[in-house]
């Protein structure tokens, strides 16, 4: 890990009106690729793949999401909406001078990135997915009455009650979260050493709150027509060229939102990992590096 460290650097960009964290490493000159985060990690939680890409040439941009670690923590529900957050990373885009980019995310950063994907597709060259679907199918599986999906995702009705789940999950230092973290992996999937950098971005002053609140303004967007974000009214078709992995022990997220998601896709492959849980790529890292490295730079 040490290397890591020594090779990233550490920048404060603005974009869409906040204020983000974001590590970066590789040539400056290498193609861009931007690596989204998500609930509960930060931008740590690509601590296995950062290297990885660095080396092969990407020029590597890995930030703190809005809400999390360093990143601004804006105080309304409403702006973290998912169509604010993708354009958190257009603002990225422009900030950094890249009219075009390579895009991968996991959990609420691969949310995000199926949404940049839908509304800004000329700014993305391809597209990686991790053990996330598109976001439309699980708020229509949550509509419809899918009691197996609605019991595997209990948490995201227990985070729109406002307060206690934050409390609860930061008494103690965030053992509660770190807990709920580690009995969704193996036993392997997280050491002793990362989970405490993991509590330490989340006692960041109001870090819990910005956090659950992607999941309120989610909760709000899929109940409330007016918001409209995840109701969709019409067929999508993902144009960008996409790869999607998916670890089968995913406690959270039903396997068959897989397929159903790379079926929206024009150009989309699907991989599954039966072994690996919903922390693909910290559970089989060595596949997914190289499945991602050879995807981007493959023509």
């Amino acid at each position: 890990m040490a290397a890591l460290y020594e090779n990233l650097t550490h920048q404060y960009l603005k974009s869409n009106g906040v204020t983000l964290h974001t590590v970066v490493a590789g040539p400056e000159d290498g193609p861009p690729v931007i690596l989204l985060h998500g609930f509960p990690e930060f931008w740590y939680g690509w601590r296995r793949q950062i290297p990885y890409l660095a080396e092969r040439g990407f020029r590597v941009i890995a930030p703190d999401q809005r809400g999390y670690n360093l990143s601004d923590k804006p105080k309304a529900i409403s702006a973290y909406r998912i169509s604010e957050l993708a354009r958190d990373v257009v603002g990225l885009l422009d900030t950094l001078g890249y009219e075009r980019v390579y895009l991968v995310g996991h959990d609420w950063g691969a949310a995000v990135a199926w949404w940049v994907a839908t509304l800004f597709p000329d700014r993305l060259h391809k597209l990686a997915i991790l053990n996330v679907p598109y976001p439309t199918l699980a708020a229509k599986a949550y509509q419809a009455g899918d009691w197996r999906q609605i019991l595997k995702s209990w948490y995201i009705f227990f985070f729109q009650i406002p307060r206690l789940p934050e409390t609860l999950l930061g008494f103690n230092h965030a053992r509660g979260l770190e807990q709920a973290m580690s009995r969704s992996g193996k036993s392997t999937t997280f050491t002793p050493e990362e989970l405490a950098a993991y509590r330490q971005a989340w006692s960041q002053p109001g870090a819990l709150t910005a956090m659950i609140n992607w999941y309120r303004a989610a909760g709000r967007s899929a109940t409330q027509p007016k918001h409209g974000e995840l109701v969709s009214r019409a067929p999508v078709r993902i144009t960008t060229p996409t790869l999607m992995l998916w670890g089968e022990q995913d406690i959270a997220l039903e396997k068959s939102l897989a397929q159903q998601s790379i079926d929206l896709c024009d150009n989309g492959r699907l991989v599954f990992f039966p072994d690996a849980t919903h922390w693909v790529q910290h559970d089989e890292t060595a596949e997914v590096n190289r499945l991602i490295g050879e995807f981007l730079a493959g023509e």
